[in-house]
């Protein structure tokens, strides 16, 4: 779910790294919103990350 409709952009792997050094993973999650948008005309409920929301890659409805 957490992908957005438009660019692809999903969560993104790493590491937490402590003090110490030692290595466990973690996860990054993009801010994806659910908003209604325009697709060929009509209204779609589609996933989709606040970059492409913010250049106005997406149409909201």
């Amino acid at each position: 779910m957490a992908k957005c409709a438009v660019c692809g952009k999903g969560v993104h792997f790493g590491n937490n790294v402590s003090h110490s050094h030692r290595r466990s993973n973690r996860i990054w999650n993009s801010n994806i919103k659910r908003v209604k948008c325009k697709v060929d005309g009509t209204p779609k409920r589609l996933y989709v990350c606040s970059r492409c929301l913010r250049s106005g890659a997406v149409e909201r409805a």
